[in-house]
């Protein structure tokens, strides 16, 4: 049985003093996270029910510090008068003028595409948890807000807690923190929002999530040069953004249109990175370029900016990233995770990281 299995049968002997279920069958254990020895959630309750939830919490955090290997634990509280998440309309008030700091983040770093389907999100995952690796403190953000990946790529799931109704608290997975749209809808249900509520939610994601210190944040974009690209350009200091490509041609014309698009937002451009680059039959052993090959590094020497790394298409990169744990978690020492590896090293190396 793994730690989180034990923390999860230890939470089912505690019964809802509301519902009689167990506080896990009844919705109360939130924003569960096991680490090491380290076992952290909320219980999100009815804010008029906290002194019949007093108890349950205490016996929780004493039943659990008894647990083989938990040295500590963390349960919190909140005050909600539902169970509703947070609200993510757009603030009324009016926002400060010109790109602001993030509250304890030291570098934001954009990882964008021109178009959907060249593995943006898988690079970003990787490059997250790559640079955790490295000793970084390092926060993901899902800006994909009509369709977030990185609950799955990350294998993070439940919904964040928020103990005031304002601070959200992010979830964390693999060494990274995490806060995307995804954890607070259903896995089938779509967002249909206009373009004033999408750079809302960002805007709240940003400011309103309680990162805590972070050496960088990863935000992984939607694909094109819409509201969310502009929102973030416009709203926040920026320190670069790293384009993602196949080689193909019609993915190189989309690309420059995002990196003409960041020239414009005047964002430095950190480098370039093919992904697909090249498939090696696991059966034979023959190299194939399924998608061309050397378009983004022409593309990258014509612009002065680095090749960061060239991507295989291997089944192991996907398989890692639906099993909800990114090659360089799952394969650390495989030829496909030391792709996603030098790109955080060329990043770490030039102080972008």
């Amino acid at each position: 049985m793994s730690s989180r299995e034990a923390v999860l049968e230890v939470l089912k002997r505690l019964n809802d003093p509301v519902s009689g279920q167990d506080i896990v069958a009844a919705g109360v254990v939130r924003a569960l996270n096991v680490e090491g020895g380290s076992v952290r959630f909320v219980m999100e309750i009815d804010g008029k029910q906290s002194a019949a939830y007093e108890p349950i919490r205490a016996e929780a955090e004493a039943q659990l510090k008894a647990l083989n290997g938990i040295d500590t634990v963390s349960a919190m509280l909140t005050a909600h008068s539902d169970k509703a998440p947070p609200d993510l309309k757009p603030a009324r008030k009016a926002a400060p003028q010109g790109p602001q700091p993030v509250a304890g983040v030291d570098r934001i770093i954009a990882v964008a595409s021109g178009k959907g389907g060249v593995g943006k999100s898988t690079v970003a995952a990787n490059l997250a948890a790559a640079l955790a690796a490295q000793g970084r403190k390092v926060g993901l953000l899902d800006a994909d807000v009509y369709g977030p990946s990185q609950p799955r790529m990350l294998g993070v799931s439940g919904r964040p807690a928020s103990p005031d109704g304002k601070t959200i608290l992010p979830l964390r997975n693999h060494g990274v923190t995490v806060m995307s749209m995804g954890f607070m809808t259903n896995d089938d249900q779509a967002v249909v929002w206009r373009g004033p509520m999408l750079m809302g939610a960002l805007q709240q994601m940003m400011n309103q999530v309680q990162w805590g210190k972070l050496d960088v944040l990863i935000v992984d974009l939607p694909p094109g040069t819409g509201d969310v690209q502009l929102t973030l350009s416009q709203k926040f200091q920026l320190d670069g953004a790293v384009i993602v490509s196949t080689p193909q041609d019609v993915a190189l014309l989309d690309a420059r249109k995002g990196i003409d698009m960041f020239r414009q937002m005047k964002t430095p451009l950190l480098g370039m990175i093919e992904n697909m680059s090249t498939h090696i039959c696991s059966n034979c052993g023959h190299e194939e370029h399924v998608f061309g090959h050397g378009g983004v590094a022409a593309e990258a020497e014509k612009l002065g900016v680095p090749l960061l790394a060239e991507v295989p298409l291997h089944l192991d990169i996907r398989l890692a990233g639906d099993g909800g744990a990114p090659i360089v978690v799952s394969k650390p020492d495989s030829p496909q995770a030391a792709a996603f590896q030098k790109v955080a090293k060329a990043l770490l190396d030039a102080g972008h990281a």
